[in-house]
């Protein structure tokens, strides 16, 4: 993809002078971006020696050396002998006068009302909690499942685990009892903090009936601790409340002193096949990780207004925590729909709140876009960093952002990662010139490259993402599951990560994503990335999501498959000859659909990416698998009920 120069975003002179990139790059006598970048590659002990000084970590022993790699690349122990909590660094910033009596976090419920907390009292709520998580039995170690709406009671609940040195397992809001089962079973977890239910478009979501469920399979779970709800049941048998957990006196006293390499959570992930990933993080890389890409990506300081609504069940909950927390910043949660009343909710809350960094899914930008009369009645004077993740966004739908929600100042940072890396693979910084849905670089301290399926370095041609080093934030391995962890990402490539992605280089020295690598779909012996697909087809009028897939074809080997929710203005009949002429104009006659179908709906997950696997399968009548992630089922039925491939 090319964008035009007066498309690209160009820095601002606050941005040479006053970000953090350019402070920590002061430190190292370095004022080259791209020097910068290579010194974080070729002299990691150095840089990171200096990151963790700039982001303040706070250390109660000192490590000895940056990694011990006597286990190889693939298991890197980071930080040997170092000892660290990652809670105390969020714990420092009550000790500012400045931030003491500013709220760290700040809940806004669907209904409008407000749960709210300071930085002074943090410290001594999520001491009482893990208290009382004492006193229940949990020690450290313990593998505990947390299954609750975001906001005030989650956060505190996470870093409750933390400073007591349990092992959080995150669980999706939405799951059923089934996928809570083979997380909770295949973690070995003793306890369960979960929500009885919430709101969601005024509608009461019943969690307390999944999870009732799955305690009758997990004979290792001996505590359920619930949170209570105004529109739920009340506490079920056996169960203790959040609330009288919460109430335990403080003890007063630190947080558990852990190894640099000493888990604090394990995040299940699900593949395109087998059953659900158990992804290790620890004490001593993923916090660092985010801490550092908050500050180097986002231009994160003490006293923002951060403001990410995502699943507490996802990547996305410890990162929004991590992001804001680890660097003083406010956080502001929602547990809402984001077009709930109306469209205008994500505006309204931006400027109730005077956010100043705003993190949402490309799904919702467009959904956003596509209703800009209700989306844009709010102010958003108070931005200065728009923030893009989760699945790959089209230039209209990113410059529309910028220009709109960014006041056409601000920069979109588009950010991809992924659950066993925590944070940025690739991302942008605010001191370069950044391309409508580009990254302007590799995340320092990430020895990014892309290669072919030998290994090979690419220059110009689409290819895998992979990285050649270990780096800060990958999993520790699989809960238990080594072998698995080495067949997803080392045995690709030997001695090399391969993340799953494909990338291509721009001209420009940045990067651009084309998919998932397991989605790529190959016509007549020539790759095409799904989302060069969609790209082009978001271009026309009559169309708002789309998603492509390939199927077996007896001719070409795979033919491509196109399902698109239709604009109620188009013209149905003639749209889908429409797309069909518009891909072969745009990426050539080989690469014309064989099938085109509108649908009302595509299967996405809660963070909103679409799920092309299970596309594919309802469309082609496979196995779907997985489907724990899922959070609406019925697009698998219409998919399922069009005419399938010949």
């Amino acid at each position: 993809m090319t964008s035009s120069l007066q498309d690209t975003w160009q820095p601002r002179p606050e941005d040479l002078s006053n970000s953090n990139v350019i402070a920590l790059m002061q430190r190292f006598g370095i004022a080259d971006y791209d020097e910068f970048y290579r010194f974080s590659i070729e002299h990691p002990d150095r840089y990171w020696r200096e990151v963790v000084d700039f982001l303040q970590i706070v250390w109660t022993k000192d490590y000895d050396a940056y990694v011990d790699l006597s286990r190889g690349k693939e298991f890197p122990e980071w930080f040997p002998g170092g000892e660290l909590n990652w809670t105390d660094t969020v714990f420092q910033w009550a000790d500012e006068p400045q931030l003491r009596s500013r709220m760290a976090i700040v809940a806004e419920h669907e209904d409008g009302s407000l749960t709210e907390l300071a930085f002074a009292d943090l410290k001594s709520t999520v001491r009482r909690f893990a208290a009382g998580l004492k006193q229940q039995g949990i020690k450290r170690g313990d593998r505990v499942g947390l299954l609750m709406e975001n906001g005030v009671e989650a956060t505190v609940s996470l870093m409750a685990l933390s400073f007591m040195g349990a092992i959080v397992v995150p669980l999706f809001s939405g799951f059923g009892a089934d996928a809570i089962i083979s997380r909770l079973s295949a973690s070995g977890a003793r306890a369960v903090i979960a929500t009885e239910g919430f709101k969601r478009r005024n509608r009461y979501i019943n969690v307390s009936a999944a999870i009732a469920e799955a305690m009758e399979s997990l004979p290792s779970v001996e505590l359920l601790i619930m949170k209570l709800s105004k529109d739920g049941s009340g506490l079920p048998e056996g169960a203790t409340a959040w609330s009288e957990i919460a109430a335990t006196e403080d003890p007063g006293g630190e947080a558990a002193r852990m190894s640099a390499n000493d888990p604090f959570m394990v995040i299940y992930t699900s593949g395109t096949t087998g059953k659900p990933k158990g992804v290790v993080h620890t004490h001593g890389s993923f916090p660092l990780k985010i801490a550092h890409d908050s500050a180097i990506h986002f231009d994160t300081k003490p006293g923002d207004v951060f403001c990410w609504p995502a699943d507490m069940g996802w990547i996305a909950g410890a990162l929004i925590i991590s992001s804001s927390l680890l660097r003083g910043a406010t956080l502001v949660c929602y547990d809402g729909a984001p077009d709930f009343p109306d469209w205008s909710r994500m505006s309204r809350l931006i400027e109730r709140h005077n956010v100043t960094h705003y993190g949402s899914a490309p799904t919702l930008v467009r959904g956003l876009a596509a209703n800009e009369a209700e989306a844009l009645q709010g102010d958003f004077s108070s931005i200065r960093m728009l923030i893009v993740a989760g699945e790959g966004i089209a230039p209209e739908h990113y410059l529309w952002h910028q220009r709109t929600f960014g006041r056409g100042e601000c920069p979109v940072i588009n950010y991809t990662g992924g659950t066993e890396v925590s944070g940025a693979l690739l991302g942008s910084v605010i001191i370069k010139p950044i391309a409508p849905a580009g990254f302007n670089t590799a995340s320092p301290g990430v020895a990014i490259d892309i290669v072919d399926h030998a290994g090979n370095s690419l220059e110009r041609d689409v290819g895998e993402l992979a990285m050649r080093e270990p780096f800060i934030g990958m999993t520790h391995s699989f809960w238990e599951d080594d072998e698995r962890y080495l067949e997803t990402y080392w045995s690709t490539v030997p001695g090399t990560w391969v993340h799953g992605d494909l990338a291509v280089r721009s001209t420009d020295g940045g990067f651009f994503m084309r998919g998932r690598s397991d989605d790529t779909i190959k016509v007549a012996g020539k790759r095409l990335g799904p989302a060069e697909v969609e790209e082009v087809l978001l271009e026309l009028p009559g169309v708002t999501e789309v998603a492509a897939i390939g199927v077996d074809d007896p001719v070409k080997g795979q033919k491509l498959v196109v399902f698109a929710i239709p604009r109620k203005t188009a013209d149905m009949a003639a749209l889908p000859q429409q797309i069909a002429q518009h891909v072969e104009k745009r990426l050539g006659k080989p690469f014309r659909p064989g099938n085109v179908h509108l649908v009302r709906d595509l299967p996405k997950t809660k963070s909103s990416k679409v799920m092309r696997r299970l596309i594919r399968s309802a469309y082609c009548g496979l196995p779907h698998g997985d489907l724990s992630s899922l959070d609406n089922p019925s697009a698998l039925d219409e998919i399922a009920s069009v005419v399938p491939p010949a």
